[in-house]
């Protein structure tokens, strides 16, 4: 299981990948395996949107379930991936590269603070199996 310790991580499975002031969200290698094969993309924000942390940012739907993305952390939205809905199958290939879904411009910082890092996810992911 691919668990970058460059991330934060949620309760729920996306990740959160910060450079400066900037979020790059995305779900995790769990979750994409949880899921299973992705077959629809949906970013349900745009950009200039001002999300909270926890507000749902997008949709994925795979041959077992469907699923809501939850913003790690909250910011305006400066970038979706608009290649993505076309291609969902890249959530499976690459859930923390070329599948990334938003990104914002953090509000508040310190949110990130209240989010599991890499070895405390990987303890998370143990507890549900």
């Amino acid at each position: 299981m691919n668990i970058p310790a460059t991330n934060k991580y949620t309760n729920n499975d996306e990740w959160i990948k910060v450079d400066g002031n900037i979020g790059t969200i995305g779900i995790s290698d769990y979750a994409q395996e949880q899921l299973s094969d992705i077959v629809f993309v949906e970013i349900t924000v745009s950009i200039g949107d001002v999300i909270k942390q926890g507000d749902s940012c997008a949709t994925i739907e795979s041959v077992k379930a469907a699923a809501d993305v939850y913003a790690p952390a909250s910011g305006k939205v400066i970038a979706i991936n608009e290649s993505l809905p076309d291609k969902p199958e890249t959530v499976n290939s690459d859930p923390y590269g070329d599948a990334w879904m938003v990104k914002i411009e953090l509000s508040n910082p310190s949110e990130i603070d209240s989010l599991l890092d890499a070895s405390a996810y990987e303890a998370l992911i143990k507890s549900k199996e």
